[in-house]
């Protein structure tokens, strides 16, 4: 901005004409830079309206995703949103209404539970759709002695949030029933008597097409790694394959079977006591690829190919598994389109627009080069 000097001339310094006289200050103005707006944080959701000619009552409606207003109303109201840059202010907002705008997420007390592939995945679908959706998040650790004061309840009691995602628990955690006439989800698990509402991934179409693949392929002596079987999703993959090997007339073992919690060491861990037990065994399906990367990692370094001598099956299909070595097969799970599916339906469900939600997301397998025709020993 240039400022305008409104003297008619100026004198030179140490230069005088005529009689000397007061020194006339000068006045300094700074006109306002072309095209400036007014500030964002000025305008309200009526210059909104007025600008896009529609009520006050629309914006609003638009603002929080109301389903009644049609599409093409809500582009033009959204363009003029972000044309005049305006934030609404969710704090009056909240106190406004019944409604606060922001959801928890509450995760088990693990370590690095930030840092894992599978969590990372679905935190990003629902950080993803909760912003689309006007909502912030809370990230909580239900530690022992979170639980215990009763902090979970105060989340609701309090009015911190509006509702809930629980991810990666199961029927251990018991105090999950304490939420039930609360907004909640749970999610990629269920309680197995249904009392709460959950979105989770198909396991049992993952475990049947699994168990197809490996048996379409001529093996017969087929080992499970499997980890907390108090969760109703991994039953349901245990289940599966116990039911395929019967249908295919083959009768399970129980030394087929080994715990891998979950881990890379606990996935070699069970790899080395199913192939000692039993020296038969061509392939093995994991409950999750890190106990399948776990269990490639064991049989490789322990003289066994893969999968020339045994193939081996993941479930999840977590980043970069296309670059493994040998890459793994594994069922695909979505998980980023669960986060965002069960952020999507806990708002639903705060707005009381559905009483009960009981979503399963489809799943698919994917070959790579860790599964291959039985090899004649």
């Amino acid at each position: 901005m240039t400022p305008k000097l409104t003297n008619d001339s100026l004198e030179p310094s140490g230069v005088t004409t005529g009689s000397p006289g007061p020194t006339e200050p000068i006045e300094v103005k700074f006109d306002a830079a072309p095209g400036e707006q007014k500030p964002t944080d000025r305008i309200s959701i009526r210059d909104v309206a007025k600008e896009a000619g529609v009520s006050v009552a629309t914006v609003s409606m638009v603002l929080n995703e109301n389903p009644r207003i049609s599409r093409a109303t809500h582009i033009r109201v959204q363009r003029v949103i972000d044309n005049m840059g305006y934030r609404p202010n969710r704090l009056a907002q909240s106190l406004s209404s019944r409604f606060t705008q922001v959801l928890a997420v509450m995760l088990p007390p693990l370590r690095h539970a930030f840092a894992d592939a599978y969590f990372g995945e679905i935190l990003s679908g629902i950080s993803d759709r909760a912003g689309k959706l006007g909502h912030k998040l809370l990230i909580e650790q239900a530690k022992p002695q979170y639980i215990k004061e009763g902090k979970h309840i105060e989340l609701y009691e309090r009015r911190f949030v509006d509702g809930v995602l629980c991810v990666g628990f199961n029927e251990k955690h018991t105090f999950l029933t304490d939420l039930r006439q609360y907004p909640m989800i749970l999610v990629d698990n269920r309680f197995g008597d249904g009392m709460l509402d959950y979105v989770h991934c198909d396991y049992r179409l993952g475990a049947k097409q699994a168990m197809n693949c490996l048996l379409q392929l001529g093996h017969r002596n087929i080992g499970m790694i499997y980890a907390a079987p108090e969760s109703p999703t991994a039953r349901d993959v245990l289940e599966v394959y116990s039911t395929e090997l019967r249908n295919a007339g083959i009768n399970p073992k129980e030394s087929w079977l080994a715990d891998g919690c979950f881990t890379d060491e606990g996935g070699a861990a069970a790899a080395h006591l199913l192939t000692t037990r039993d020296k038969d065994i061509t392939a093995l399906l994991c409950g999750n690829d890190k106990m399948a990367l776990g269990a490639i990692r064991y049989l490789v370094e322990h003289g066994h190919k893969v999968p020339q001598d045994i193939s081996v099956v993941g479930f999840d299909d977590i980043q970069h598994l296309a670059y493994a070595n040998p890459s793994l097969t594994t069922v695909h799970l979505p998980l980023y389109e669960l986060g965002v599916a069960a952020c999507e339906r806990l708002v639903s469900r705060i707005r009381g627009k559905v009483d009960r939600i009981s979503d399963v997301l489809p799943t698919h397998l994917v070959l790579r080069e860790s599964t291959s025709i039985v090899r004649t020993r």
